[in-house]
Parts: structure tokens; sequence; C-alpha cells
């Protein structure tokens, strides 16, 4: 089944380009069948890219879903015009109301500063609180993961020394936890973050476990499966150029910033980068939304309720 999305959404012409299967609200309301619901919390900059590439991921399933854009009400974004806000986004305030199965929060650029003192810190909390009533299961991706562990169980997060950049190799340390299913032993996941969460301050929460480590930038994806939340600290929505493109960025704009690890061919910036994670963060999305299928409620309603 294709996931539905508006068919103006800039993003549509794309998904259909890569084979992604996509559906207008015409076609959908024809189908006898509940699609899930999953809302995106989009906090980053460039939102088209970031949509393009959640929905590339959420949309490569044999399930009908309708992803549901959604913003801070507080906050007024730089990198995207109101016209494309007004076109396909909600605020949260205005979608509060509803039930979903499946919510992405992603990631945001004030990684460096401290939780209370991000501008959309209260209303951030009141979405995460939200999600526990409103919300089968949750994904949450980078500073958005790091928030989430905050808020829920004290785990701070540790500013680097310098960027964790590149792409690097990950072991899987739960081969029987259903989001890891056809998973290899050893894969590669792109990082791009100012900071980290570590894991003996995970280890002190029996309620968190730990999926996906590196031995060089930690921990990178944790399960809590009392509250159904998978909090991912890195990248795996990155598209091929993602990382190239922060990091001849950083090098115009005169800012200190080491090649990305283990990702140019030969440690040439002139060659394209090739994408070794593609099909991994597609099982891990893949995974995530089968394991909600197999739980939620058919009720939407019923979800929170127990």
């Amino acid at each position: 089944m294709p996931i539905k999305i508006p068919d103006t959404l800039p993003a549509f012409e794309t998904l259909v380009q890569e084979g992604v299967r996509v559906m207008t609200e015409t076609v959908a309301v024809r189908q006898d069948i509940r699609p899930l619901q999953i809302g995106l919390l989009n906090l980053m900059p460039n939102k088209i890219k970031t949509e393009l590439q959640m929905a590339r991921l959420v949309g490569a399933t044999p399930l009908q879903v309708e992803l549901s854009l959604v913003r801070i009400g507080g906050h007024k974004a730089k990198n995207t015009s109101e016209e494309h806000l007004l076109s396909f986004y909600d605020t949260w305030d205005e979608v509060k109301h509803r039930k979903f199965d499946g919510f992405i929060i992603t990631g945001a650029p004030v990684e460096t500063l401290p939780f209370e003192s991000v501008t959309y810190w209260d209303e951030m909390q009141q979405i995460l609180d939200w999600t526990t009533t409103n919300v089968h299961s949750t994904m949450n991706v980078c500073w958005g993961a790091m928030a989430a562990i905050y808020h829920f169980h004290g785990v701070p997060k540790h500013e680097l020394k310098e960027k964790a950049f590149g792409v690097y190799r990950h072991r899987n340390l739960c081969p029987s936890s259903v989001y890891l299913t056809g998973f290899s032993d050893d894969f590669q996941v792109p990082v791009s973050r100012w900071t980290e969460v570590r894991r003996e301050d995970i280890d002190k929460i029996p309620d968190l476990r730990i999926l996906m480590e590196s031995e060089e930038m930690g921990v990178c994806l944790v399960e809590e499966a009392k509250g159904r939340r998978l909090y991912m600290f890195n990248h795996v929505e990155y598209d091929s150029t993602s990382l190239a493109e922060e990091y001849f960025r950083d090098v115009n704009a005169g800012v200190p910033i080491k090649m990305p690890h283990d990702y140019f061919p030969h440690n040439d910036v002139t060659l394209p980068p090739q994408n070794r994670w593609r099909s991994h963060a597609h099982l891990l999305f893949g995974n995530w939304i089968n394991e909600i299928y197999q739980t939620t409620h058919y009720d939407l309603e019923r979800i929170g309720t127990e």
C-alpha cells in the first residue's frame, strides 16, 4: 500500500520518481481499510528536505500510511517559506486533540544549548507528555531523541570536543528485537552531532535497552518497551549527499570542520559518496511501522487508554 500525502507537497514527485507508491485523498477514500496515522514533528531548518527523507522511509511499507506534518507553534521557521508551512503543516496545538499510531520527532540545530534555554522547550515538554496519551509509539531522532530521553528519564547530553561526523560501523546488540529484524551483525550509520548520551547514564535506567552501538561513536539506538519509544541518536534517514552538504556548508562559511569519517571515496571530496546505510534505514522504519500495525488499536480513540 502507498503513503498518503498531499499531491502538491514538493516530496510527492520525487517519491514517485524513486518508485515509492503515493496516493491522493481521492484514491485513499476508496480503500476500505484504516490507514496508520503517522505524525512528523519537523524541527529541522530545511523542512522540505526532511519531509522527503522521512516520507521515503515511512512510505516503503506494504501498509497504507497517512503522514501528517506538524510544527512547533511558537517558533518561526527561517529556512522554509510561510506559504509552505501554511499549506502543508499544522501546529501541534491544532492536532493535539488527535490520536496517532506513530509519531516521529526530528533533530534540531540547538543541540549545544541547554534544553531549558531552547526557546520552544516549554512547548516541547508539553508535546512529549502528550505523546504518552495520544500516540501509540514514538520514534525520536537525534536532538529529538536527546530531548525525549532527558525529559522522561533525566539522561543528560554531553558536549563533544569536536563534532562526531561521518559514517561509522555499528553493532547489532539485540538480534531478537522486533526493531532489528533482518539487520546485519555489523552495519554503517551516518553520524552528525556535537553532543552524545553515554552508556553509563542509560544503564542506570532499567526501562531502557541499548539496541545499536558503535565502538567509536557510542550509543546509537535505545528502546523503551514500556513507553513504546525508540531513541535514535544518529541519522539513518540521511540522503547520500547530506554529510557532504553539511561539510561544504561549513567549509564555505569558514567554520572549522574535519572531513566526514569514511564517507568520501578515498577521502577525495571531488568524488560522489556512496550510500551504505539505505537498506538498514528502510529495515528500521519498516520494522517500527510493522510493530505499530501489530500492536495498535483499530479504534484510534483507544490509544493511550491502557
